[in-house]
């Protein structure tokens, strides 16, 4: 099965975000990556509820949208009728994890839990089988093109086999310092899909930049090519 590749549409450029998307839309990704900040769970802010609807509008892609607030419990509801497919929150951001999963599914969409780069594997143990997705963040968040923690192919490692222990069915994703290298260090440990801002973004040709991340699998070979 190839990579599942999901763009982050931070490092998009937002003067022609439209095109951006119709891009996207065109390319061998899977999914579109939006990644909402509110200043206060990270030291960012980036787009909120307008404009996930508006590219709802134009996506042919599932959204994946990537919850960097407090309180998430207060929104997933807006973020279900702006269009999001796949909802994912912080661990560290919200009091009752159970309760914001259950409210997510409840509304039809996918259910997913992101780790920030200090937070423990093992504190997935109670909600890995209620789950959909785990998001391992291999940058702090906040910010895009940062570069890589190494410490995440590890936890990748650590996740895969708490879910084939578990026998739950969730995908794991890694955001954060994304390349040919890295990702596929990360799919060799067992990434089901990568998220990738700048490095999509700002090669040459950004539909070959996705294709290339979409075909990395634990047996392939990096390629040396640059976009």
């Amino acid at each position: 099965m190839s990579t599942i590749i999901s763009p982050s549409m931070l490092s998009a450029d937002f003067l022609n975000l439209g095109d951006d998307v119709k891009m996207v839309n065109k390319s061998q990704a899977d999914w579109i990556h939006l990644d909402i900040m509110d200043g206060t769970f990270v030291p960012n802010l980036s787009y909120g509820l307008p404009i996930v609807e508006h590219i709802k509008k134009l996506a042919t892609k599932t959204l994946d949208v990537h919850l960097m607030i407090v309180q998430p419990e207060k929104y997933i509801e807006a973020f279900h009728k702006a269009g999001a497919d796949i909802l994912t929150v912080h661990i560290e951001a919200t009091t009752h994890l159970h309760r914001c999963i259950q409210q997510i599914k409840a509304l039809g969409m996918k259910a997913g839990v992101a780790l920030n780069p200090q937070t423990p594997i093992n504190q997935l143990e109670d909600i890995i089988q209620d789950i959909d997705l785990v998001l391992i963040m291999s940058v702090n968040p906040g910010f895009g093109g940062q570069s890589f923690i190494t410490h995440a192919v590890e936890k990748v490692r650590k996740l895969k086999q708490l879910i084939e222990q578990t026998h739950s069915d969730c995908l794991i994703e890694v955001d954060g310092g994304v390349n040919l290298e890295t990702g596929q260090l990360l799919v060799e440990a067992g990434a089901d899909a990568l998220v990738a801002g700048s490095f999509v973004f700002n090669s040459q040709n950004p539909p070959s930049t996705i294709e290339k991340l979409s075909r990395l699998s634990s047996t392939s070979t990096v390629s040396t090519e640059t976009d």
